[in-house]
């Protein structure tokens, strides 16, 4: 085949024919090569953009014949589709792959997604030295005997650290944690290329759990999906092969087990093997070195390096130093400061070493990745790495397959599932998987104890993460009161690990040692502590975290109601309102959680009462806390605030002071805020809560279907309702019908701004149809031309609809419109205010439309024909309108009528006995007719002409 022409352009790029040269040039090994090297990359692009133009130019250039492609896609679905693409692009041979790779050049004109951009770089600038690169990490270096046999045991030694993934029992299962193969047991985490580390003013798992949604959409068009095996390829943004790659993520995503598939992979030679020696730190066990030498720290975790280290340093290109979690580092390295080493024997702090490495000022050339937790990342040089990344967990399909690993039953782990997808509360936090650990292990606790659903079964179950937690807490006190040990108390247990984690929480500290426990009194001596913090490093150096960061934010909660002292507790709810970086949101929302006695009774009989007056304590600081953001103009930042304390009135559940702190609000407005579908259940509990509230404006909240579908059940008393500028689109009109349908007393909704099609008027006919109390309906700005719009016209002219205005301004309507339009204005009984500016409606048909409203049963008081197309020619038209004894304003701004149609128009207005006000464009007419027009005001008392 021959040069490919580029679509939607009239000449070839000078860029285009330079890859064109370079892709001829290549022999058929490197064709062959480059194509296999990329093709995962080119399987997600495949997967996540619309590819009708790529077929449609494969099949123009004729690579291949696409039918049986597109039915792939519509049949089986996006994977099976680009695998099937892929190897029949391979099959065909040299030209066909030559073609592929030209049509995706032209492709990237109309998607510039980063994937393909980044691909289509790395061919365009690196050439023949991709090639090398390819070989390299396929075969590596040529080695020494006695290197070769080093880096032989070198991976053995690394295998064994590796190829085990430990996942903890549920407790009262077992008293060991089981383990499997890594490779037999690792879900797939999504990885995407970032640089939106600023400061966080909220809660990083809030945050992210808030953005993982909405971070996905971008992901099909703004964000670079990067594999394991990707990290230290060409970056698009940098223009280079990174040397320093950072991966960010919240507490529990799988930082460290990402690092360890990573590791892994590289030692059975999945990938870059281009690194000669992979060397694996955490920053949790360098914190207990003193001042070390670089080779020191190597040796000191790979003593079995010692004969060869001097060697293995030689080549800094060929090392690759991992650093796993920057956050617990005790140096607070930002990557800006002068101090360097540059000599692998010379003695400094580690936090120095790392530093260097980093900024290639010791072993230039060599590699680092490195981890953090996203609060660390607003303080440091992000510069010095080439590639940032930030893990973004699990997608729905890899939760449900991690509930499949970890029920190992099918309609076990189904029936879970279904539960914790229903439940916002729950399912929100899933993207880590540890949370989905937590989750699981108390699901399966419950569903031991109720093998059957029942009632019973459904009252066990978790409805807030309060509940959550203190179930997952109470199972392992269940457990430890089996044990008997009669010194030690539960409760002793509590009292001290409350205090450590409440301290840790106020103070950033997630990782403890024997100090921290020591000055708390916890003993790690007993069974009960192994199933809330997990131990890490060698005696005497051992350090100790809670399973998940959460849970300590649990305990740090819980402690107030164990040892209650109202001076402490006021102190730390005085401290939390300086704490602008969200730390202790979820602390606070389990302080409100720990409040409802029905949450804190699951504990009772384990560490006796809980304290009554902590919880009319945190309920008093509720009540406070609610009173001050009562205001009746709120910004952004203020609806943001309030809906903040909405999530700790849900998990309060206490819907009695919902209503004594909402009661009196008769118009809620969270405008502006984006709202996710948890957001939106929260609000839905507020809502059926206190039914006083009237008004409910949701505009410019970026909501879509399943937030709405949240929201439904609790609007039934609201009388206004706006979702304008939403996006809800029409996968959202089976709940707008519903909304509609079944509402109590909704007069009045605004849907303008929605993007919705004609198909939407279908389910909103339907809902027209069953609800007689809505007055005001408004489409605007939608796009509602086509077959089914008469349907919501039908529906409006029914002798039981009540809508009295109608708003359809911006709706794409056109003639063909006009006739279905006429039927609800000559048939609707309520139909006042009708408006249809900036439109189409010129054509046959517009004199049907000025007939019905000019028929004797016509209700319209109020037309709004602006920008509507119209010219002199439809001026004899609109004179029929002043049979209309109804009509008050017209409005017929922004058309086309000159000083031709001047008769028309006067007669008009001289011949409507009820029009009160007309405006009309004055831009095509003469100064004379405009002065004419304004005497016509001398006719009848009251009348108003305006001319623009």
């Amino acid at each position: 085949m021959g040069l490919v022409e580029p679509f939607h352009s009239s000449y070839i790029s000078e860029d285009f024919k330079k890859f064109h040269r370079q892709l001829s040039t290549c022999d058929d090994v490197t064709l062959r090569m480059t194509y296999d090297y990329f093709k995962d990359s080119l399987a997600y692009f495949l997967e996540t953009v619309d590819t009708l133009d790529l077929l449609s130019e494969l099949e123009s250039q004729g690579v291949l014949n696409t039918e049986i492609h597109l039915s792939v896609r519509r049949e089986c679905g996006a994977a099976s589709f680009s695998s099937r693409l892929l190897q029949d692009i391979s099959d065909l041979g040299r030209n066909a792959v030559v073609g592929f790779w030209e049509c995706l050049y032209v492709l990237k004109n109309d998607y510039p997604h980063p994937n393909l951009l980044s691909i289509l770089s790395e061919i365009s600038q690196r050439g023949e030295r991709l090639v090398e690169q390819i070989l390299l990490d396929e075969h590596g270096h040529s080695l020494n005997p006695e290197l070769k046999d080093m880096q032989m045991k070198h991976k053995q030694h690394l295998l064994e650290k590796t190829q085990t993934l430990v996942e903890l029992k549920p407790p009262g299962s077992t008293l060991e944690s089981e383990s499997f193969y890594l490779s037999e047991r690792y879900v797939n985490l999504i990885v995407v290329s970032t640089d939106h580390f600023r400061p966080r003013s909220q809660n990083e798992l809030i945050q992210t759990g808030i953005k993982h949604e909405e971070c996905f959409k971008e992901t099909q068009n703004g964000l670079e999906h990067i594999s394991p095996n990707w990290l230290f390829r060409w970056t698009h943004q940098s223009q280079c092969v990174p040397h320093a790659v950072m991966v960010s993520g919240v507490p529990g995503i799988g930082k460290t087990t990402l690092m360890q598939k990573f590791v892994y992979d590289w030692v059975k030679g999945e990938h870059y093997q281009r690194f000669t020696f992979v060397f694996f730190f955490k920053f949790r066990e360098l914190n207990k070195l003193g001042e070390v030498s670089l080779e020191e720290m190597i040796l000191q975790q790979y003593p079995h390096l010692e004969g060869q280290i001097g060697n293995i340093l030689q080549h800094p290109e060929r090392l690759l130093f991992i650093f796993d979690g920057l956050d617990e580092s005790v140096h607070q390295m930002n990557f800006k400061t002068s101090k360097v080493c540059n000599d692998p024997k010379h003695m400094d702090t580690f936090g120095v070493i790392v530093e260097s490495l980093v900024r290639q000022r010791l072993l230039k050339g060599c590699s680092v990745l490195m981890t953090s937790r996203p609060t660390r990342m607003a303080s440091i040089n992000i510069r010095v790495f080439q590639r940032m990344t930030e893990i973004m967990g699990f997608l729905h399909r890899d939760r449900l397959i991690y509930f499949e690993h970890f029920f190992g039953n099918k309609e076990l782990s189904e029936k879970a599932f279904h539960y914790v997808q229903e439940n916002d509360t729950l399912y929100t936090f899933c993207y880590i998987p540890s949370y989905c650990w937590i989750i699981c292990t108390v699901l399966s606790m419950c569903f031991r104890a109720h093998p059957t659903i029942t009632d019973q079964l459904m009252t066990s179950l978790p409805k807030t993460m309060t509940q959550l937690f203190v179930i997952f807490v109470s199972n392992i006190l269940v457990n430890h009161n089996h044990k008997k040990d009669d010194c030690y108390t539960a409760h002793d247990l509590l009292s001290s690990i409350g205090w450590m984690a409440e301290h840790g929480v106020m103070n950033h500290i997630v990782v403890f040692d024997e100090r921290h426990l020591d000055s708390f009194g916890v003993r790690n001596d007993k069974y009960i502590f192994s199933c809330f913090m997990m131990e890490s490093g060698r005696p005497p150096n051992v350090d100790y975290t809670f399973l998940h960061l959460t849970l300590q934010e649990f305990f740090a909660a819980s402690i107030h109601f164990i040892d209650y002292d109202p001076d402490k507790l006021q102190g730390t709810l005085d401290k939390t309102k300086g704490y602008k970086d969200g730390r202790a949101e979820i602390f606070l929302r389990f302080l409100c959680g720990l409040s409802d006695s029905t949450t804190r009774s699951m504990l009772k009989s384990h560490v006796e009462e809980l304290s009554t007056e902590a919880s009319r304590h945190v309920i008093s600081w509720l009540q406070e806390k609610i009173a001050k953001e009562q205001k009746p103009e709120r910004s952004i930042r203020d609806k943001k605030e309030l809906l903040n304390v909405f999530y700790y009135l849900h998990e309060s559940r206490n819907k009695e002071l919902v209503l004594q702190s909402t009661g009196s609000n008769k118009v809620i407005d969270f405008s502006g805020v984006h709202l996710t579908p948890l957001d939106c259940s929260v609000l839905s509990f507020i809502l059926d809560s206190c039914r006083e509230a009237e008004e409910l404006h949701l505009n410019s909240c970026n909501m879509h279907s399943e937030g709405l579908r949240k929201l439904v059940p609790a609007l039934r008393t609201i009388k206004c309702l706006s979702l304008s500028k939403n996006d809800l689109r029409d996968t959202s009109c089976p709940q707008l019908g519903s909304l509609i349908s079944n509402s109590q007393s909704l007069g009045k909704l605004d849907l303008s701004y929605n993007n919705l099609e004609d198909s939407s008027c279908v389910h909103l006919a339907a809902g027209v149809r069953n609800n007689q109390k809505l007055k005001r309906l408004d489409l605007s700005h939608n796009k509602l031309e086509g077959p089914h719009f008469c349907e919501l016209m039908e529906a409006i002219s029914r002798p039981t609809c009540g809508i009295e205005e109608l708003f359809l301004t911006y709706a794409k309507l056109t003639d063909m419109s006009s006739t279905h339009l006429a039927l609800a204005i000559r048939n609707s009984q309520t139909l006042r205010k009708l408006h249809l500016s900036n439109n189409n409606l010129e054509g046959p048909h517009f004199s049907d439309l000025m007939t019905a409203l000019s028929s004797p049963t016509c209700q319209i008081e109020e037309l709004v024909l602006q920008e509507g197309g119209l010219t002199d020619q439809y001026a004899p038209s609109l004179v029929s309108l002043s049979t209309n004894r109804n009509l008050k304003v017209l409005d017929l701004r922004s058309n086309r009528i000159s000083d031709a149609a001047f008769c028309h128009i006067r007669d008009l207005i001289a011949r409507s006995p009820s029009l009160k006000e007309i405006c009309i464009a004055y831009r095509f007419m003469s100064e004379e007719v405009r002065r004419e027009l304004k005497m016509l005001e001398d006719l009848r008392p009251g009348l108003k002409v305006h001319i623009y």
